[in-house]
């Protein structure tokens, strides 16, 4: 069965990096745009980025442009999230997905298929 697992979540002080990774098993992982996504307490689940089946094409939501970058190696179906200069405002739980939707970078959940556990960042200030 389709399996993606994060990892690479953790707690850092405000201005601190990390680097989310995110490996898909049993499924054509290049046949896939690939989302990160985020719920932080008490609030709704959030798209951060996307990037489209061969890596070319990115998108992010406005908060995280230019701090965020994802990326993925179809070799070792893993998708990445490098999250630079974070603030106490991304903490939150961070999901991969996984879509074949047609769009290159879809942004909405409801495109997306397959789902992650979630792992936690927490950012402190």
């Amino acid at each position: 069965q389709v399996q993606l697992v994060e990892s690479g979540g953790g707690l850092v002080q405000a201005g601190g990096s990390l680097r989310l990774s995110c490996a898909a098993s049993g499924l054509t992982f290049s046949s896939y745009a690939m989302g990160w996504f985020r719920q932080a307490p008490g609030k709704e689940r959030e798209f951060v980025a996307a990037v489209s089946r061969s890596g070319t094409t990115t998108y992010y939501t406005d908060s995280v442009r230019g701090r965020f970058t994802i990326s993925r190696d179809n070799a070792k179906n893993t998708v990445y999230l490098q999250m630079n200069s974070l603030k106490p405002e991304d903490t939150a739980v961070y999901y991969c997905a996984a879509s074949a939707d047609t769009t290159p970078t879809p942004t909405s959940s409801y495109d997306y298929r397959y789902w992650g556990q979630g792992t936690q960042v927490t950012v402190s200030s």
